[in-house]
């Protein structure tokens, strides 16, 4: 089972870098279409068969050869290295020195990182998988490569309209660079694999934004490497210190000895690294005061903003939260978590409501979820995680198909703007229903999405935190408003005879799109199943609980009525032996076809139907300046806090330093045995030396506690071989 379960990671990381390659030098459309297509079902029926061969109640940990995770190790510095002097090579060119200047940064704190922490560190459990990374694996595996099938058609008539040379060969490539990326941070358990695998999805979507090469995109794209480039120095720095006080560089090893270390009640320790990650997800996945690079990553094809902002790459910063969850809660970490979420939520749902540009629209949406899955993930509890592993999956699902919508609609109906779709129902029929699934899914029950808010709500209330209570319902009444006028415009039917543009729809696009729907509604009926055999023995495992937040019986109820709802949907054709007549307006009209009518003043009006946007009260400029200062006040509030912490707590953290130099190549790291159960050891015998030091010297000729440490190593290594334990002897202390 080891050899296939690191035979199938490698796969799933492999195989998207090997097909970059070959589309990186195949320039024509039929060669590519069927590399892109092959390639896309290869991924997703290796992602299907990770999810049937492995999902289990536990997580399967998989080592490597010494040699070979040291290979690794040098290939991922390269890798880092290469990455940065990229971003140098163009910032300078660019003349953009703040990415400069970052990047060197970056490409320093990756050597130091590598040379002077990780290497003296050894890994015993390199790669995982685990339910959570399952789910990950299939949103990346299916939606993300369905996006890749999807992007042929568009693409064709994307480079249509531009000047210059045909660039696909290095979009798709860029593409499936990604989605390696993407298999290997879920995968990865090294923090030093899982950097660099962060650091690639920053630099593709770096890449894919600025594709154009106009003036707008060049600035978004160095928007998004600069503040991409704080959470990736964050990141960083986390991980040395993580390395220099904890002596550990896993995942699951840094979780655990963070719980341990709190529980002794040495958080100060703990809040340094957990705010560090936090940050580097906030930029990820654009939270507040980090949303306006995904905002102006808009600019870029639409399979961009379907892979890499709404499907793929934000969850990489949500995922590092709902890791982080058990750490997090009701400590100054988790506190910023779940507020800075819900200011996120809140005033990106409220923002949305102003703007009538279908992709901001999707972009606002996007950030303002995240920001609820964020909040669960701070709040740190079962039922919390439970709503946002789910608000994860049907986010990607309903909001993927929604930009693959706005993307199509737009080459064919010239704007992408939503008080330009009227008649969308007429002009394209089957296009305006997936669009509806699409919309429905995201707040209306039974769908999933509405169902995910309302255990968020219960796990906030169970926290008995008012202002995460406040935030929730105020931002899911937002987003109510900008949802149903959205549904309300492409749903309306004149029967005004327009003329149906969708017949020249490339079969790629349906395809994509159909996938798309059939995991919307698919995700909503499976529901209980995904519940029960997916995310519920995952939290088990993780918390040691297993949440109901939503019984089961009602779960199976809203699945049926999820179904009924999208056959009756879908499966309506638009065909009618009905008489179709004009439209009625109150018995005054003048042209049924331009749907003028005479009013109370005997004058001619024109009925239309718009929307209301409330610029004056939820403007963008207004909302995004009252989240930023709330959020930049939560982070910089926090770390200052922290910072002043570590200050007064410096003997502790020097304490820890030099208890975890003792250890490092010591007899104790030599054989197996870990640095929390060295550190209990080390500090029951430091005082029992100080108070003793002449008699330890004179009798047994030891001068200083790395050699008492190996003394120690000695008469308990060789108790356990001969019948006794380290457990017995720590007992005795």
């Amino acid at each position: 089972m080891m050899d296939i379960g690191v035979a199938t990671i490698a796969f799933l990381i492999l195989v998207p870098v090997l097909l970059a390659l070959a589309l990186l030098f195949v320039k024509d459309d039929k060669a590519r279409s069927y590399i892109t297509v092959i390639g896309a079902l290869v991924i997703a029926c290796a992602s299907v068969f990770l999810a049937v061969q492995f999902l289990s109640a536990q997580t399967l940990m998989y080592s490597m050869d010494s040699s070979v995770s040291r290979a690794v190790g040098f290939i991922t510095l390269a890798i880092e290295a290469a990455l940065c002097l990229y971003i140098i090579v163009k910032g300078i060119f660019h003349k953009n020195f703040v990415a400069v200047a970052l990047a060197i940064v970056q490409l320093g704190l990756a050597v130091y990182l590598d040379f002077a922490v990780a290497e003296r560190i050894a890994i015993s459990n390199a790669l995982y998988i685990d339910n959570l990374s399952i789910i990950m694996a299939l949103i990346i595996g299916i939606i993300g490569s369905g996006i890749t099938v999807y992007a042929l058609g568009y693409m064709r008539v994307h480079e249509e309209h531009q000047q210059g040379p045909d660039r696909r060969n290095i979009f798709f490539s860029v593409m499936f660079v990604f989605l390696g990326a993407m298999f290997a941070l879920v995968f990865c358990n090294s923090l030093t694999w899982m950097l660099c695998a962060w650091e690639i999805t920053t630099v593709c979507s770096f890449a894919l934004i600025g594709y154009t090469r106009t003036e707008e995109a060049i600035n978004n794209s160095f928007l998004q490497i600069n503040l991409n480039l704080v959470g990736g120095i964050a990141f960083s720095i986390a991980l040395i210190w993580v390395g220099s006080f904890y002596g550990v560089m896993e995942f699951d090893k840094f979780i655990e000895m963070t719980l341990t270390l709190a529980a002794q009640g040495t958080v100060v320790v703990t809040y340094a690294p957990l705010l560090l990650l936090s940050l580097a997800a906030f930029t990820k996945a654009a939270q507040m005061p980090f949303q306006s690079w995904l905002l102006g990553a808009m600019v870029a094809p639409t399979p961009t903003s379907a892979l890499l902002h709404s499907s793929t790459m934000v969850k990489a910063g949500v995922f590092l939260l709902i890791k982080l969850s058990p750490c997090l809660g009701f400590n100054i970490p988790g506190f910023l978590v779940m507020v800075v979420g819900g200011v996120t939520f809140l005033f990106c749902a409220l923002a949305a409501i102003s703007q009538s540009n279908a992709k901001r629209v999707l972009a606002y949406s996007t950030i303002s979820n995240l920001g609820l899955i964020a909040a669960c993930a701070g709040v740190g509890t079962e039922g919390a995680v439970w709503a946002a592993i789910f608000l994860v999956i049907f986010h990607a699902a309903a909001k993927s198909l929604l930009f693959l919508c706005v993307g199509t609609a737009e080459h064919h109906i010239g704007s992408r703007d939503i008080e330009d779709m009227d008649d969308l129902f007429e002009r394209m029929p089957r296009l305006a229903r997936f669009m509806a699934i699409g919309i429905m899914g995201m707040f209306i029950a039974p769908f999933g999405m509405l169902v995910s808010k309302w255990a968020a709500l219960q796990a906030f209330a169970s926290s008995e935190n008012v202002v995460l209570i406040m935030l929730l319902v105020f931002g899911s009444a937002a987003t109510f408003l900008f949802w149903a006028k959205w549904l309300g415009k492409i749903l309306a039917i004149a029967n005004n005879d327009a003329e149906d543009v969708e017949i020249t729809v490339f079969r790629s696009e349906w395809s994509s799109l159909g996938l798309m729907a059939v995991l919307t509604v698919g995700c909503g009926i499976g529901f209980p199943l995904i519940s029960v055999s997916v995310v519920t023995p995952y939290l088990q495992e993780v918390f040691g609980a297993a949440p109901e937040a939503i019984s089961s019986g009602d779960l199976w109820i809203m699945a049926v009525i999820g179904l009924v709802v999208a056959v009756v949907f879908l499966g309506f054709s638009g065909a009618t032996k009905k008489r179709v007549v004009p439209v009625y307006l109150a018995g005054v009209g003048i042209d049924t076809d331009a749907r003028s009518f005479r009013n109370s003043f005997n004058g001619e009006t024109i009925a239309t139907q718009r929307n209301w946007y409330m610029g004056n009260l939820f403007g963008e400029k207004k909302m995004k300046f009252i989240g930023v200062v709330v959020s930049l006040t939560l982070i910089l509030g926090s770390f200052a806090f922290v910072t002043q912490s570590i200050a007064q707590e410096r003997n502790t953290l020097v304490t820890i330093s030099n208890e975890y130099s003792s250890y490092s190549g010591s007899k104790w790291e030599e054989a197996g045995i870990d640095f929390a159960t060295y550190q209990q050891y080390y500090e029951y015998y430091a005082q029992v030396f100080e108070e003793n030091r002449e008699q330890f010297k004179e009798q047994m000729g030891i001068e200083n506690m790395n050699q008492l440490m190996d003394a120690l190593f000695i008469e308990l290594y060789y108790g356990n071989m001969s019948g006794g334990s380290a457990s017995s002897s720590e007992g005795g202390m």
